[in-house]
């Protein structure tokens, strides 16, 4: 299986005081694949991420290089990288509202997306979009994009992007831990549309979770991030089962001991597991 992204000695640092964020890091992703990348809050995920797609806040600096089919995104300026982003690749927030503009209806931001890349005219474009809003059980396409986003809730702003993501057919997919801001229901509910976007378009995804359960359900390869650096990197079966690093074994044991915790507090296992 080929390699559809390659990440090699990337280095982030913040220009203004020089902290190194992300010291040297070395990935790849597999064309089809899923690759995971998990690790406690401020461990360097997101911010890995953003500079691959080149979205990293002003102030921050990064170096490497990032192979996307061969082609070396840093190498790209910004109106070309600008191309990329959304067709080849697609990146879903964790918080749905910041990826729309709150001054517009949600139509807006997906009519100007699509024209931009396939120059669709305004029928074709809000046909296109009803088709995968109804696809992933979205009600109502039409009266949603009608809306702003402060009128629809996070489980429905996520839904919404990954509409837009099967129509625009990226070769990535980066989703930046995609449930965090939703209730228990809507995190299964996106999490299975997930799941049916890989299948119905096999495109590679790269998914940023603090959630093992989520990560051990959707991802094929796992990378284990800590302070910045990479600690571990291995199929997902091999992490779960043959954890080698102490800090992988601890968010594993973590994981664990939260569940047991919670089995106890709702009356035992049987209780739990109804």
């Amino acid at each position: 299986m080929t390699n559809i992204l390659e990440v090699k000695n990337l280095k982030i640092w913040d220009s203004r005081n020089d902290r190194v964020i992300v010291p040297n890091s070395s990935f790849y992703v597999k064309q089809g694949s899923c690759l995971a990348i998990v690790g406690e809050s401020g461990s360097g995920k997101s911010v890995t991420c953003k500079a691959i797609m080149k979205l990293n806040k002003a102030g921050i600096r990064q170096s490497g290089d990032i192979l996307l089919r061969g082609e070396n995104l840093m190498e790209l300026s910004e109106q070309r990288m600008r191309k990329k982003r959304g067709k080849q690749l697609c990146m879903i927030l964790q918080n749905g509202m910041r990826a729309f503009d709150p001054s517009c209806v949600v139509g807006v931001h997906l009519k100007e997306t699509l024209m931009e890349h396939f120059g669709w005219g305004r029928d074709e474009i809000i046909a296109k979009m009803k088709n995968a809003m109804e696809s992933v059980m979205l009600k109502d396409p039409i009266e949603v994009m009608n809306k702003y986003p402060h009128q629809l809730s996070g489980g429905t702003l996520q839904r919404v992007m990954i509409a837009l993501a099967i129509v625009l057919e990226p070769d990535i997919l980066i989703a930046d831990e995609p449930t965090t801001a939703l209730d228990t229901l809507s995190q299964f509910e996106v999490i299975e549309q997930f799941l049916q976007l890989r299948e119905r378009m096999g495109c590679s995804m790269i998914f940023i979770s603090h959630d093992l359960g989520i990560v051990k359900l959707i991802a094929d390869e796992v990378l284990v991030m800590k302070e910045g650096e990479i600690v571990e990197n291995g199929t997902t079966q091999a992490i779960f089962s043959e954890p080698q690093h102490t800090y992988t074994r601890y968010l594993l044991s973590s994981k664990l001991a939260m569940n047991q915790h919670f089995k106890r507090v709702m009356g035992g296992v049987n209780v739990a597991e109804r």
